[in-house]
Parts: C-alpha cells; sequence; structure tokens
C-alpha cells in the first residue's frame, strides 16, 4: 500500500489509519447506532487483518477506556510495524471526560501511555482538547512539557488535536503534526491544511466521514484529495469495512495522480 510522508516528521504512513476507539469505549458515544465492546479474541483478529490490508496506523487515547491497554496487548504478542498515535489531556472516568493540562498530569500521561501501549518511544502524542482549546494552548503547560518528553527522547513527534482553526494555527510555532475535523459538511479547517502543507507540518484527518454520517464512497475522495492531507483516520470494527475505506482510498489516489 502506498506510504505517504507525515510532513517532517520521518513517519509513513497509508492513507487510512485505525481510529481505535470502539476497541475501548462504547458509552458516550457521537456514532448513529450503539454496539458492543469486542472481546479481546475479536480485537486480536481485526488488528491482524488490519495489518494484512496493509494499515500501519493506529490512534488511540487516554479517552477510548481501554484502547491502548487492548493495543498494548496485542503489540506484546506481535511483532508488527505500526505507528501509534495517542494523546494528552482528556481522560474518561466514570462515564465523563475529565480535563488536566498541568505537568505533572501530562507526564504522568505519557508515562501511563507508554506502560500500556508496550512502546520505548511513542510516535506521536497529541493534546487531546475540549472546545476552549486556545485557551488550552495559552494558560497551561502542556506544549512546553510535551516537547521537553519529545527533547527527553520519549516522544518521535508532537501535534495539536483540537477543535478551532485559531488553536490549529497558534500550533504552527511548534507541531510536528495537526489532527483536524474535515469533512463535506465541515471545512472550516481548509485553510489550515494549507498552510500546515506549505510549512511542511503533518495533517491527520479525523471524523472525515462525521462520525458515520456520510458515505465512505464521497467521504474518503473529498478528504485524501484536499492537498497537504496526509491520511484519513478511520474508525470502526468490521474488517470489511476497513477494506472497503482502503480500496475507496487508494482508487482516489489512482485518480489524483492520473
Amino acid at each position: 500500500m502506498l506510504k505517504r510522508p507525515l510532513g517532517k516528521t520521518g513517519l509513513q504512513l497509508g492513507p487510512i489509519g485505525f481510529g481505535a476507539f470502539k476497541i475501548g469505549r462504547n458509552a458516550k458515544i457521537k456514532y448513529p447506532r450503539p454496539y458492543d465492546l469486542p472481546s479481546d479474541d475479536e480485537v486480536a483478529s481485526l488488528l491482524d487483518g488490519l495489518i494484512d490490508l496493509g494499515i500501519n496506523h493506529f490512534d488511540t487515547a487516554p479517552a477510548y477506556g481501554i484502547s491502548e491497554q487492548r493495543l498494548g496487548n496485542w503489540f506484546r504478542q506481535r511483532d508488527v510495524p505500526a505507528v501509534v498515535s495517542t494523546k494528552v489531556g482528556e481522560s474518561f472516568e466514570n462515564g465523563d471526560s475529565r480535563y488536566v493540562f498541568d505537568e505533572e498530569s501530562v507526564r504522568a500521561s505519557v508515562a501511563n501511555s507508554l506502560r500500556l501501549l508496550r512502546r520505548e518511544v511513542l510516535d506521536m502524542v497529541l493534546i487531546h482538547t475540549p472546545h476552549d482549546d486556545v485557551k488550552i494552548l495559552k494558560e497551561t503547560p502542556v506544549v512546553e512539557t510535551l516537547q521537553s518528553l519529545k527533547d527527553a527522547g520519549d516522544i518521535r513527534a508532537i501535534g495539536l488535536s483540537g477543535k478551532t482553526p485559531a488553536a490549529a494555527a497558534m500550533a504552527f510555532d511548534w507541531a510536528d503534526l495537526l489532527m483536524v475535523e474535515f469533512n463535506a459538511e465541515d471545512s472550516s479547517h481548509a485553510a489550515v491544511i494549507e498552510e500546515a502543507a506549505r510549512r511542511e507540518i503533518g495533517v491527520l484527518v479525523k471524523k472525515g466521514l462525521a462520525s458515520g454520517h456520510l458515505p465512505a464512497d464521497q467521504a474518503i475522495p473529498f478528504v485524501l484529495n484536499q492537498s497537504g492531507v496526509t491520511s484519513l483516520v478511520v474508525g470502526g470494527l468490521n474488517l470489511k469495512h476497513m477494506a472497503d475505506n482502503l480500496r475507496i482510498a487508494e482508487a482516489a489516489l489512482s485518480q489524483e495522480s492520473l
């Protein structure tokens, strides 16, 4: 499968990454239909199948319930060429999100992700913000803390998974990558994506299918044909759907290269 560079990080990603939300959490969701959490065997089968398809990027977060733990258990049993992104700032406990961005909490979160994911270095760590993302960047030490952890060798690349174009633009000065919401119903980050590309900052897109509300055959080409986008992160528990998504992505990129 075609791999594309993620900015200047040195990481190469396929056009579709796997969003690991659904393997770890099924409470307080934005998807149109409820779902049961898969068993450990079902998770392993799904992840094995994704690797067989050529998908090499797995996106998780402390806020995704037991997602990090399940990915780490799978990594312990499989020697696979996987690139992993996780996040700091948001956790999900007792049915509610909790946000903390002080230095001690951020360092503890990164240490816990390293432990759960069974990694010596985290490939990517993104700041996971609520809607007041500009305030978070201005008034907390989260950026400086991640920069320190990157300098110490615990993280390869740092960035922002925020809400607003204003916060994304603020991250241009320090981020190696951005994760932005971008789809046919919300193209508010289009100018941010273009400027990130000019600065060689990697761009990952989240919610490209609007949490399952947009058809994949239209939504995926819309995202991947946007100049500056490296990869679209898609969640799901159905391996056939992921294979279909990948075929749509590869077809879109083939048409783009003609």
